[in-house]
């Protein structure tokens, strides 16, 4: 498994090189956070379809 350093450096260096400071970092933001959604998956940290209409449901009043 490659270190955080190591797979930002290949998000970046895999951008076009007329890609933007804002766009990197739009990319570096997009990694992190579908991983950390997949980490939460693997960890059970999900709630399920129902419980998410429930609650805005419950919002709605």
């Amino acid at each position: 498994m490659s270190t955080a350093k190591q797979r930002m450096t290949e998000l970046i260096q895999s951008q076009p090189d007329d890609a933007s400071y804002e766009e990197i970092l739009k990319e570096l933001a997009f990694e992190r956070m579908v991983n950390r959604g997949l980490d939460d998956s693997r960890q059970g940290r999900t709630v399920s379809n129902d419980q998410v209409e429930q609650q805005l449901r419950s919002w709605r009043k």
